[in-house]
């Protein structure tokens, strides 16, 4: 089995906004995967499901961000599992909206939910970076991340939730390339063989090919008079 969690503040006031984006990712799964009603355990919310024989549990701690890691720890010791089997959905300031990225291991950054797990149950856990863009002065980071997502990023906030959902079973298996690509067929989805182009301009019709004149028939008798003396005929 493994434990995902999601990271996020608790209360309808944060539901909403960037730094929820690892609770809204969970909530996305549970629903789409028929988990069981989130109930309260380990200092926050947890659902558990299946795919096939492998058992999933789904943790939200309600701890508030910077203490993260004592929910996390808490379930960890109960399921008698290692940091290896722990996978965080969190917010990244560093990706462009809608970019994913798998992680195991490395630095917190800076992130308060992220340095509250490396406290708890150090570093060597996965990690799904979801990213969020960076508001282009740190001095903003913080109102930025409390802030909710903009009705702009409802289209790819979407397709990113529903490619994680997507990508859980993958995920749990250990396929991290595979839940990759179930983030990307919703981000980017494939063109169709007719390509993405729009309806196809209709053709102008063809120009009208210029008229000859008919050929004189071959039995007409030819006119042999010189230039001049046609004109003076025509004259005449």
């Amino acid at each position: 089995m493994k434990l995902f969690v999601g990271l996020g503040n608790p209360g309808p006031k944060y539901a909403g906004n960037r730094h929820n984006i690892g609770f809204m990712a969970l909530d996305r799964i549970a629903e789409d995967h028929g988990f069981s009603p989130w109930r309260g355990k380990f200092q926050g919310s947890v659902s558990e499901g299946r795919f096939g024989s492998d058992k999933l549990v789904l943790l939200k701690p309600e701890t508030f961000m910077n203490l993260s890691g004592q929910s996390v720890g808490e379930a960890m010791r109960f399921y008698k599992l290692t940091p290896a089997d722990v996978v965080v959905f969190h917010d990244e300031l560093d990706l462009a909206p809608g970019k994913c990225r798998v992680k195991t291991g490395g630095g917190h950054a800076g992130h308060n939910g992220l340095r509250s797990v490396h406290a708890h149950i150090g570093a060597d856990y996965q990690r799904v970076r979801m990213g969020i863009g960076h508001p282009g002065n740190k001095n903003a980071v913080a109102g930025y991340v409390l802030r909710d997502f903009a009705k702009a990023d409802q289209d790819w906030l979407d397709d990113v939730l529903r490619g994680c959902s997507d990508g859980a079973a993958d995920l749990l298996a250990g396929d991290s390339g595979k839940f990759m690509n179930a983030i990307g067929r919703r981000v980017n989805p494939p063109r169709s063989s007719g390509g993405t182009e729009g309806p196809a301009k209709k053709k102008a019709p063809p120009e009208p090919r210029p008229t000859k004149p008919d050929p004189a028939p071959a039995d007409a008798p030819q006119d042999k008079r010189s230039p001049l003396q046609k004109l003076m005929d025509k004259f005449s």
